[in-house]
């Protein structure tokens, strides 16, 4: 162990920890499904709904204004945490899988043409998948895909040889949820903006075992999930460029999106309110901060250095095994493993692990055409 962190203490600041799960400690290895909760998230929702609960921009009265105010410096910490340049290029959504929806929706609505071309990669998560195969449908535009290579990468030849003038968005996972492949993001949308590609990042696995930095990415769109980085559900991002989002129309309609209604016509609010219709998740985005809070208070340099010797180590140990079959080895990778027990299915392996206290995700992960690929119905993951 190469970093100073006490991981005991660490590991106390998680209630879910002391679970016992058939009459045993709790070992949870099912982070990149959903992150358990630190106390410091668990209290800041107590204190949004016995000290601060009020619906917010609307109202006058001291509770509405200061929770206002408090989701409005959310926003600034999200910005700051993934340096954004301006605080309007974040839209709190319910999730990833919303914000690549509200993209797809109206990104195509004003920038895809029938006969275009929109790509994507082979290493999707169904979320960085359907929604655009909806919007391609819609807008008669062609789905193009990247293959990937037998180890877990992108071919990255295929990639320059697809990439043409009639390519209008790019859609790419920054980390695989499967193989846990880290692609080279930065590389890929140089490689795209040569042709005025715009791209579109999927950051849900990425966001918490990196640091992410969306101008020095330069990337169009980056989305991801509180849930997959210590705060609750229901509550995610979308980091959008200005210019893009000012040209795509609202992807909900009703209240806080608007300016001005009458029967007649109605004018849309600036960004971000625009893509917020209705009464916002306040408690998720505080809670949301919280997480950021409890992520850099910490070294996450440290963190992320412990992160990949875990991994290291899980890999050696796993090897030394001859019936540990690898899903997944690229050189670059997030800690995850993906692996299977010859003849024996995944989810019987989930199973009995379970009865060990022990948990593990098991199935195609929401990404079957990488099962496809590989030929198995499954992988057991950590």
């Amino acid at each position: 162990n190469s970093t100073n962190m006490n991981i005991v203490d660490l590991r106390g600041d998680f209630p879910i920890l002391s679970v016992k799960v058939a009459g045993k400690p709790l070992i949870y290895f099912d982070n990149a499904a959903t992150t358990q909760k630190p106390q410091a998230v668990i209290d800041s929702i107590v204190a949004y709904y016995t000290q601060l609960n009020s619906n917010v921009h609307r109202g006058i009265h001291t509770l509405s204004r200061v929770a206002t105010d408090r989701m409005e410096q959310a926003r600034r910490s999200v910005q700051s945490f993934i340096n954004a340049s301006t605080a309007e290029e974040i839209i709190f959504t319910r999730g990833t899988t919303e914000s690549i929806n509200l993209v797809a929706h109206s990104f195509a609505e004003t920038f895809l043409n029938s006969g275009d071309v929109m790509l994507i990669s082979a290493m999707e998560h169904h979320s960085n998948i359907v929604p655009w195969q909806q919007a391609c449908k819609a807008k008669n535009v062609n789905l193009d895909v990247i293959p990937m290579l037998q180890d877990g990468t992108l071919d990255m030849d295929v990639l320059d040889a697809k990439l043409s003038q009639r390519v209008k968005l790019l859609a790419i996972t920054h980390t695989s949820n499967v193989l846990g492949t880290v692609n080279p993001i930065k590389t890929i949308i140089e490689k795209a903006h040569l042709l005025g590609i715009p791209v579109l990042v999927d950051g849900a696995q990425a966001i918490v075992h990196t640091a992410i930095d969306v101008q020095a990415l330069d990337c169009d769109f980056y989305v991801f999930s509180g849930h997959k980085m210590y705060a609750p559900m229901g509550i995610g991002v979308l980091y959008g460029k200005t210019h893009y989002l000012e040209r795509m129309p609202p992807y909900q309609s009703g209240g806080e999106m608007v300016e001005r209604v009458s029967f007649e016509r109605t004018t849309f609010n600036e960004l971000p309110y625009k893509f917020e219709a209705g009464t916002p998740n306040v408690e998720g985005i505080l809670a949301l901060e919280a997480a950021i809070q409890y992520l850099t208070a910490h070294d996450t340099v440290a963190l992320h250095r412990y992160e990949q010797e875990l991994l290291h180590y899980a890999t050696q140990r796993l090897q030394s095994l001859d019936y540990i079959e690898f899903v997944g080895t690229a050189p670059h990778k997030a800690p995850i493993i993906s692996f299977n027990l010859k003849d024996i299915h995944p989810a019987d392996a989930g199973l009995i692990l379970d009865q060990f206290g022990i948990a593990v995700r098991t199935g195609h992960h929401c990404a079957q055409p990488i099962m496809d690929y590989y030929q198995i119905p499954g992988t057991i993951r950590a």
